[in-house]
C-alpha cells in the first residue's frame, strides 16, 4: 500500500490561480485533491461532490508498466477501478469507481500522453491512451497523413474516444465512428497472483475479443495503447446552406450519400434546416480554412454569466417569447459567421477549404492563445455559465424520418416551445456506418444530438419540461433509438441491452477478462446492464431523468408540475406544468 501511494500525485486548485496570471483560464481538472483523497468532477458540472464520487486513491501512471502496476494493485486489494482522462466530458457518471469510497481506485491517464508513433508506410498511428485528440491529429498531419474520423469536440483522450463510441459524420467507407478505424489496441487486465495480478494483452481484428474491446466503456480493462488507420493527407471543402426545413427528412439519405462528411442541423422553432456540404479535396487545392465552432470558443465570463442569468429569468417568469428572441439571434449569428468556419482569420465566404486537421474537430477554449483571464469555456462550472443536458439518440436509418415527423407534430402545436433547444444547437443530425463492435450500432445509423436548459438544482422543474421528456421518450421507446454511451439522462438507458443483438457476446467477453467485475460500478450497472436504481419511489425523480413519472410526486406538484400523458406520443409520461404558481429557479 505504501509503495503504491508513492505513485499518487495530488493536484491543488492553486495552480489555476498561477496559470490565470499569464493566460486565459483553461477548464478545471476533473480531479480536485487534498490529503484525504480526491473528488472527481464532471467538466460540465453535471455531477461531482463528496457524496457523488469521492476517491481516496488516485494514481497518475506515465508508462504502460505503471498502468499494469496500478491494475495489479487494485486487483490484489479487491478495489473497484475506473479510468479518467484529463478531460472528463462524459455526462453519465461512468468513470466513477463506486459510491463506497473506501473501495474506490482511480487511474488518471493525464500523464500517460507522451507516446505517438506514426507509421507512414503502413498508414497507421499508435498512441498512448492518455494522448489528447488534438495532439494526435497534429502529429499525424505533420507526417503528411490525415485521421479520417473524429468527433466534433476535441476535448477527449484517445482512450476515451475509443471507449465511448465517439464519432463524426459519414456513411462513406468505414467512416463515422472512430473505433471502426481501430487496427489494434492494448489492454491491461486482471490476472492471477501467479501472473503478477495484472497482464498486458494486445488485440487485433482477428482476435475473438476485438469487437468487444473496441467499444467497451472501460468495462473489460484499462486501454493502454491504440492503433488507428490513417490516410494520405487531404483537405475538405465546406459550405453551409441555411434553408427551409420543409420535408428535409425526405432528403436525409441522399444528403448522406452525396457528401462524405455531410450533416444537417435542424432549428425547429425557426423552421430552418442547415445542410453541411462537406467533401474532401486534394491536398494541393488552395485554402487554409479552419473550423472553430463558436460554441467551443473561449467566451467572456461576463457574457456566459449574463446568458445564464437571462435563461434563469426567462425560466422563472415562463417567458417563452424571450427564449424565441434569443434563439432568433443565436441562429442569425451562426449564419453570419458560418458557425465558426474561417477562411483565414475570419469568415469571408463559401466554400471554406482547409486541411482535415483544422476542419474536422475543434475546441479552442481548451487552450486559448489569448492572454485574457476573463474568458473560458462557456460551460465552465466555476463561473455559473451555461448548464445543459445533452440527449443523443442513434436510430437505424430507416426509422429516423418517422421520429422527425413525430417531432414536427409536437412542434406544430406550438413552435415557440422549441425555442429553448434552438438557443443551443438545435437538432444536430449526423451519420455513422454499421459497426462490428458488440456495443456499437449493427446497421447504418442516423444520430441526433440536442441540448437544452438544465436547472441549477435537480429538484427544480424546467420550462417545457414535458416537451423534452416526450421527445426523449419518443426517441428511445417509440422509435427504438440507442443512447450514446457517454451522454443522456438515465432514463435513456432503460432496457438498453435489448437493443444490441450481440450484447451477450460482450457480456461473455467481460466475464473472461474481468471475472470479478473490478471495472464495474453501480453506475455502469445502471447504464449498461439495465439494473435500474431504486429511484422510482423518490420525490421528483423524473425531473432529472432518474425515472419516468407514474405518479405526480415523481414530478413537482407543489410547483405546478404533474405527471401526464404525452401530447403526440400518448404512451409517454411526462411532467407538465398545469397551473399558475410561483417558484424560484
Amino acid at each position: 500500500m505504501k509503495q503504491m501511494r508513492e505513485m499518487f500525485i495530488y493536484t491543488s486548485p492553486l495552480w489555476l490561480l498561477l496559470i490565470a496570471t499569464i493566460c486565459a483560464m483553461p477548464p478545471p481538472p476533473p480531479l480536485q485533491c487534498s490529503q484525504i483523497g480526491c473528488i472527481f468532477y464532471s467538466s460540465y458540472g453535471a455531477w461531482g461532490d463528496r457524496k457523488d464520487c469521492h476517491v481516496p486513491n488516485v494514481t497518475y501512471p506515465a508508462t504502460q508498466e505503471e498502468v499494469r502496476q496500478a491494475v495489479a494493485y487494485a486487483n490484489r486489494n479487491k478495489l473497484k477501478l475506473r479510468v479518467v482522462s484529463k478531460f472528463s466530458h462524459s455526462i453519465p457518471k461512468l468513470a466513477c469507481p463506486t459510491s463506497v469510497s473506501d473501495d474506490a481506485f482511480l487511474i488518471s491517464s493525464a500523464k500517460y500522453d507522451s507516446g505517438i508513433h506514426v507509421d507512414t508506410e503502413n498508414l497507421a498511428v499508435t498512441a498512448d491512451a492518455g494522448v489528447g485528440l488534438r495532439e494526435l491529429i497534429d502529429k499525424v498531419e505533420e507526417a503528411g497523413l490525415s485521421l479520417v474520423a473524429a468527433p466534433y469536440w476535441e476535448g477527449v483522450s484517445v482512450g476515451g474516444l475509443i471507449s465511448t463510441g465517439a464519432h463524426g459524420s459519414s456513411w462513406w467507407g468505414k467512416e463515422g465512428a472512430v473505433h471502426d478505424h481501430l487496427i489494434a489496441l492494448t489492454l491491461v487486465v486482471p490476472a492471477p497472483a501467479s501472473e503478477g495480478y495484472a497482464k498486458i494483452i494486445t488485440l487485433q481484428a482477428k482476435d475473438p475479443l476485438f469487437n468487444a474491446a473496441k467499444l467497451s466503456l472501460g468495462l473489460l480493462g484499462v486501454i493502454s495503447k491504440v492503433t488507428l488507420s490513417v490516410e494520405r493527407g487531404f483537405k475538405r471543402s465546406v459550405t453551409y446552406n441555411f434553408t427551409s426545413d420543409e420535408e428535409f427528412e425526405e432528403e436525409l439519405m441522399e444528403h448522406a450519400r452525396k457528401y462524405e462528411f455531410g450533416d444537417i442541423t435542424w432549428y425547429p422553432s425557426k423552421h430552418k434546416a442547415v445542410y453541411r456540404y462537406d467533401d474532401r479535396v486534394p491536398i494541393n487545392v488552395s485554402g487554409n480554412g479552419v473550423y472553430d465552432f463558436i460554441g467551443f470558443q473561449s467566451t467572456s465570463i461576463l457574457i456566459s454569466k449574463s446568458i445564464r442569468a437571462a435563461e434563469k429569468t426567462m425560466e422563472s417568469t415562463r417567458n417563452v417569447k424571450g427564449k424565441c428572441i434569443v434563439a432568433a439571434t443565436s441562429v442569425g449569428s451562426k449564419q453570419l459567421v458560418a458557425n465558426g468556419l474561417k477562411n483565414g482569420l475570419i469568415f469571408t465566404g463559401y466554400p471554406v477549404v482547409g486541411p482535415q486537421a483544422k476542419i474536422q474537430t475543434s475546441g479552442s477554449c481548451l487552450y486559448s492563445p489569448t492572454f485574457d483571464v476573463t474568458a473560458t469555456c462557456p460551460w465552465d462550472p466555476r463561473i455559473d455559465g451555461l448548464f445543459f443536458y445533452e440527449t443523443t439518440a442513434i436510430f437505424p436509418a430507416p426509422k429516423f424520418a418517422d421520429f422527425i415527423r413525430d417531432v414536427r407534430k409536437l412542434r406544430d402545436q406550438n413552435p415557440d416551445n422549441f425555442c429553448g433547444v434552438d438557443i443551443y444547437n438545435g437538432f444536430l443530425i449526423r451519420f455513422i456506418k454499421a459497426s462490428g463492435a458488440y456495443l456499437g450500432q449493427s446497421e447504418d445509423s442516423v444520430v441526433v444530438d440536442f441540448n437544452y436548459y438544465r436547472a441549477s438544482e435537480a429538484s427544480t422543474p424546467r420550462l417545457n419540461q414535458d416537451l423534452w421528456e416526450e421527445v426523449e421518450q419518443m426517441a428511445f421507446f417509440k422509435h427504438g433509438a440507442k443512447p450514446h454511451w457517454a451522454k443522456n439522462r438515465n432514463v435513456a438507458f432503460l432496457g438498453v441491452q435489448r437493443k444490441y443483438p450481440r450484447f451477450s457476446k460482450f457480456v461473455a467477453a467481460k466475464k473472461q477478462l474481468d471475472p470479478e467485475n473490478m471495472f464495474s460500478s453501480e453506475w455502469t450497472d445502471e447504464i449498461v446492464f439495465g439494473k435500474e436504481a431504486a429511484k422510482g419511489e423518490d420525490q421528483g425523480c423524473a425531473l432529472e431523468g432518474l425515472c419516468i413519472c407514474s405518479q405526480d410526486r415523481h414530478c413537482s406538484p407543489e410547483k405546478g408540475y404533474f405527471c401526464q400523458q404525452g401530447l403526440v406520443y400518448k404512451e409517454a409520461r411526462v411532467c407538465r406544468y398545469s397551473q399558475s404558481t410561483d417558484f424560484e429557479f
